[in-house]
């Protein structure tokens, strides 16, 4: 869409499996080559609302000072401090806290609003997550989840 430019765009990533923790891969894609002949393997992209969703869940796997090498000392989570925690009441409001506060810091979001945080049903370890935002400049939420998280 022309109207979520401003969302910006980035690699695409594959969720190849969710076991214990979420594993991506880089997407390609194949295009013709110059003239039409031959294949080409290229990076995939991915732009506006699917890109927003993506960096949501880039931000909320990654731990919080991962990035500070590379002047990004705010970035990430602290959803790695709750590994190996039992799932409470009480953890499973952190999970929620720890998304909010990070969702703060993502300038492209304009409103939170929802994150909801439930015991996972296969997983007594577990929980899954679902979000809801609503982007800058835009009229319509963009929802992320199910996402579960081993804690």
């Amino acid at each position: 869409m022309a109207q979520d430019q401003h969302l910006l765009t980035d690699l695409r990533l594959d969720l190849m499996h969710r076991e214990l923790r979420p594993v991506y891969n880089v997407s390609s894609t194949r295009r013709l080559g110059p003239g039409g002949k031959g294949l080409i393997l290229d990076l995939a992209v991915t732009s506006g609302r699917n890109n927003l969703a993506q960096a949501i869940i880039m931000r909320l796997l990654t731990p919080r000072g991962e990035l500070t090498p590379l002047g990004h000392p705010q970035y990430g989570s602290r959803l790695h401090e709750l590994i190996g925690q039992v799932n409470t009441e009480t953890k499973r409001n952190l999970v929620r806290l720890y998304i909010l506060e990070t969702l703060q810091r993502e300038p492209r979001i304009e409103k939170i609003v929802d994150v909801t945080v439930t015991p996972a049903v296969e997983r007594h370890s577990s929980v899954d997550v679902s979000l809801q935002v609503l982007p800058v400049g835009e009229t319509q939420t963009v929802t992320i989840g199910l996402i579960t998280l081993e804690l």
